[in-house]
């Protein structure tokens, strides 16, 4: 029973914690369209929302509904052979089954790294993508904790999550660049008073540099709070949580971190593919370590 009630506390937890994430990206957006409105005018703001908008959800929306095939053929996937690979299919079967969900798509990469990714706009068009890597190196128990984790991502909509995410950090960034635009071709003209407007359009300023920034970062920190999501959910799935913190484990020991994989698909992973300086700050995952201890913990 103990066992039951810490899978349940550590989803519910970073559930919430991932919803009050959002909500201060979505606080930041308002703050900063409110602060420019008053900055310039209130036709100023219902010019460059639509623009903005038009521009981040056309983005999203092409991400969305073909990002799946793109991720794919960049990492030259490939299918499983149906005998040669009869393990694999078998557990993406059976734990699509324990988890109600429809099973995904199933697809190889062709990598000697320790890795996988789930795709797919909904649980209907899922595809679960493991390396090679992972096929040889992993036992039958932690190649299975891989899999509940990704088929987590799946039923946990984490990918109609992170696009509704991107669109609000989209917009930000965007109007932020419009406005700083603005201000150098327009010479910083204000509506109001004299104080007043010139009080405005230098919080406006300040917000244009830094709320792009505050908002990444956020976007970062909701990144790792649904990969301790997917091993929660995932070792409630299994109910080994040491089949998937071992996986990680061995990752953390093999993997180069060489992946030739763009930064905008990494937080797609498992664990980060590509090891980087900057990985401290603008980490999308959680530290290896910390997840082992969460899942020991469990």
């Amino acid at each position: 029973m103990a066992g039951k009630t810490s899978f349940f506390t550590e989803i519910s937890r970073n559930k919430r914690n991932s919803i009050l994430l959002v909500f201060l990206v979505f606080f930041i957006l308002a703050a900063l369209v409110y602060v420019i409105a008053l900055a310039l005018a209130p036709g100023a703001i219902l010019i460059i929302l639509p623009l903005a908008g038009i521009i981040i959800i056309v983005h999203a929306l092409t991400s969305y509904y073909a990002g799946d095939k793109i991720v794919l053929s960049t990492v030259k996937a490939y299918d499983p052979d149906p005998t040669r690979h009869i393990f694999l299919i078998n557990t993406v079967e059976g734990l699509a089954i324990a988890a109600g969900l429809p099973t995904p798509k199933i697809k190889i990469m062709p990598s000697k790294e320790i890795n996988a990714f789930a795709t797919g706009r909904d649980p209907k068009h899922a595809t679960i993508c493991v390396t090679e890597g992972a096929l040889e190196k992993l036992n039958r128990q932690e190649l299975e904790g891989v899999i509940a984790h990704e088929m987590s991502h799946v039923g946990n909509y984490d990918i109609r999550f992170f696009m509704f995410v991107a669109i609000f950090v989209g917009l930000i960034a965007i109007i932020s660049h419009i406005f700083l635009r603005s201000m150098m071709f327009g010479g910083g003209r204000s509506r109001g008073g004299k104080n007043d407007g010139a009080i405005f359009l230098v919080i406006g300023l300040i917000l244009a540099i830094v709320a792009p920034i505050v908002v990444r970062l956020v976007q970062l920190s909701i990144s790792r709070k649904r990969e301790y999501l997917a091993d929660a959910t995932g070792a409630k799935l299994t109910r080994y949580p040491e089949g998937l913190a071992s996986a990680l484990e061995k990752i953390g020991q093999v993997n180069a971190g060489k992946m030739k994989i763009s930064e905008a698909e990494s937080h797609m992973f498992i664990a980060d593919p590509k090891k980087s300086f900057a990985d401290n700050l603008f980490a999308t995952h959680p530290p290896i370590e910390k997840r082992v201890a969460r899942l020991r913990a469990m």
